[in-house]
Formats: C-alpha cells, structure tokens, sequence
C-alpha cells in the first residue's frame, strides 16, 4: 500500500501529542504501517523525523515534571521512582539507582598501548641440532 508520507507524518504527530509518546516505537504501533515504512518515509536525521523526536522530548519533559509533582505530594513514593526510572536519562537513572558500576575503567582514560615481553628458553635445542 502506498502511503502519502505528509498524511503519516501529520498522523505521527497526533498520535505523539495526543497520547503523550515517549518512544518512536510507539508512533509507529498507532501508525496503520510497518516500522520499515515508517523508516522509508522519516529516516533518521531528517526534517520531519527530528521534529517528532522534539515531541518525544516534550512529553517526556512534562511527564517527569508531573511525575517530580506526584512523587512529593504522595505518600507511595514507590511507584513514582518506579516510573520516573523509565522516562529518566542515563545520568538520572544511575544516580537514582545508586548503586551504579564502571567496569570498564574506574572513569579514567583506557590505555589501548601494551608491551609484551617474550622470553625465550637459551638452553633449547634448535631444530637444526637435531638432524
């Protein structure tokens, strides 16, 4: 089927507005195509796609506002934690979680350089020897 992408996009826009969206992949489950579609039409970095990923950072700024709200006039602080973790970036979500670890590399800079050191046994008997 072929779909006019201004109609797709006008479509993506009000399913993002209007149902307070947080992910792309969530525009496209209320778009009547398939996400390869959706991709044809709106590649990434484009105009149109930019101006939805601007939506998402909307909603998702005012819902954790909402949520901040709710968290301190609310006596269940838990469920509130719960859902600002799943709209939190990764700076929030690891201080939140506190209990975050680097194992990678203690946040100090990765040396990629190493030396190797190959001993050699003097004493060995080369194959020449042998015959």
């Amino acid at each position: 089927m072929a779909y006019k992408t201004e109609e797709l996009f006008e479509q993506a826009k009000k399913s993002a507005i209007g149902n307070n969206l947080i992910f792309i992949e969530e525009i496209v489950s209320f778009l009547p195509c398939h996400k390869s579609t959706f991709y044809e039409h709106f590649p990434e970095n484009s105009d149109q796609y930019n101006e939805l990923r601007r939506i998402i950072d909307d909603n998702k700024v005012s819902m954790k506002a909402k949520m901040r709200s709710k968290w301190y006039e609310s006596d269940n602080a838990t469920l509130q934690l719960a859902l600002y973790r799943l709209t939190s970036s990764n700076d929030e979500h690891k201080k939140l979680n506190q209990n975050y670890t680097d194992i990678t590399s203690k946040n100090e800079k990765i040396d990629n350089k190493f030396e190797i050191e190959i001993l050699t046994n003097q004493n060995e008997v080369s194959p020449e020897e042998t015959n």
